[in-house]
């Protein structure tokens, strides 16, 4: 929307040249009636034109739309117009007269994400179908490998050791391997082997005779037993001390234990599914860990890799827990502003998917607005470049020049963790080859 007649048949008939299709209005009347009546996936509207709030209106227009993204243009390229047009859910800022090629980069990043979005709603409809993952939020080729892994195991009985960095989702591959088998009919039975002391958790695991100990006022059963026919899930199984390795050592070779306290020896048939984050060969070397019990755990091991190897992920984690928070907390969120998505992605996650998560809930709780902006993050994202470890560049000058600093800085960090590789540094930024390519112009930045 531009009451500029000129300057609206310029970016129609540029923009129709390159097969979009394009309504071009000079009222905000007819631009609320053209999307009450069809669907469209950009609004382009000027930010100055007489008499008019663009931005309210813009705000209204993503009421009848809210998956329409919003491109503000303004003559006025200054730091509060931006704000002001982030704030207000505007996808992105653009300074008149409008540079056609940078439009159409911004439209096809609105395409890619809105693509990218789909094809990982299409994905998890597809594991839900096949696998019963229905929390499990993936479309790199990396978790596609672990997920494959874990359907064709999971019609086996086979002992299976999960290992990944805290926080990469271990219980949710763990459940869905019982979902998908046999025994999804009975019992999944977690226990976490570091939050008990090892008295305790003989007691948790194997259940004890009334007089076993003190305060053992009643039988109790163990969640092996609870677990008959069932999934048994071991957390943090390298936590465990010599002698509970023992005793569960010998549940995997007899599949058979008695109660604390007890001499009834009770039988089980029990799938076991253990996880860790340590390093279990060190604990080997070190004699922490029996080399026996990890020979009968390792049957078949699935590796889950950190968020940082597979950040085409962090978009759809990112989707998914916006819309479980916001339920949750009644807000009306719609989204991320450019800036606050771009924090999201540079960032490595040592706490993985969880920490994602933690963001995210802490994001949509704070967030005033329909769209989480960079001020809702926390401070670590929005003061430190975790690539290069120094301090996000100040908003000095005028926007144009600050976008093109931060730009600018993104891909020479995304051409320094790639090793030069553009194809690679275009995923990793979540752009394409194409528009990496030009930006690799617009910047005058050449490969070494």
């Amino acid at each position: 929307m531009d009451d500029e007649a000129q300057e609206r048949r310029r970016l129609e008939q540029y923009l129709g040249g390159k097969g979009y299709d394009v309504l071009a209005v000079g009222t905000v009347q007819d631009a609320l009636q053209a999307i009450k009546r069809e669907r469209y996936d950009v609004f382009l509207t000027d930010c100055n034109i007489p008499g008019v709030d663009a931005l309210r209106t813009s705000d209204e227009a993503r009421k009848v739309n809210p998956d329409m993204a919003v491109i503000i243009m303004t003559a006025f390229g200054t730091i509060e117009t931006a704000v002001r047009a982030i704030k207000a859910g505007a996808y992105d800022y653009l300074a008149k007269p409008v540079d056609p090629e940078q439009l159409v980069v911004l439209i096809e990043r609105i395409s890619e994400r809105r693509d990218l979005i789909r094809e990982n709603t299409e994905l998890k409809e597809r594991l839900r179908e096949k696998h019963k993952f229905d929390e499990i939020v993936s479309i790199s080729h990396a978790m596609e490998e672990v997920l494959n892994l874990a359907g064709r195991v999971a019609a086996s009985n086979a002992t299976v050791l999960l290992r990944g960095e805290s926080g990469t989702g271990k219980e949710l591959v763990a459940k869905a391997i019982h979902y998908h088998s046999p025994r999804a009919g009975h019992p999944l039975v977690k226990v976490n082997c570091a939050a008990l002391p090892e008295t305790l958790l003989e007691s948790e695991l194997f259940g004890h005779e009334k007089g076993a100990f003190t305060g053992a006022t009643v039988r109790r059963i163990g969640r092996f037993e609870a677990a008959d026919k069932g999934t048994i899930f071991l957390d943090e199984i390298g936590e465990l001390t010599p002698g509970m390795q023992v005793k569960l050592l010998r549940v995997l070779q007899e599949r058979e234990f008695e109660r604390v306290g007890g001499n009834q020896t009770i039988k089980t048939d029990v799938r076991v599914i253990a996880a860790t984050n340590r390093d279990i060969e060190k604990a080997l070397r070190d004699g922490t860990f029996r080399e026996d019990l990890y020979y009968r755990l390792n049957v078949v091991t699935v590796v889950i890799p950190p968020l940082r190897e597979r950040k085409e992920d962090i978009p759809g984690l990112v989707d998914f827990f916006i819309k479980k928070y916001r339920e949750e907390n009644k807000k009306n969120i719609t989204g991320l502003s450019a800036e606050a998505r771009d924090l999201l992605m540079r960032y490595n996650y040592p706490g993985n998917a969880r920490e994602l998560e933690n963001i995210m809930e802490r994001a949509v709780v704070l967030s005033k607005r329909g769209v989480i902006t960079a001020a809702d993050l926390p401070l670590h994202l929005r003061t430190v470049s975790t690539e290069a470890g120094q301090p996000s560049p100040k908003l000095t000058g005028s926007l144009k020049e600050t976008l093109d600093t931060v730009e600018r800085g993104l891909i020479l960090d995304a051409l320094k963790e790639s090793g030069g590789v553009q194809t690679r540094a275009a995923e990793i930024l979540g752009i394409s080859e194409r528009v990496f390519r030009y930006k690799l112009g617009k910047h005058r930045i050449r490969k070494e």
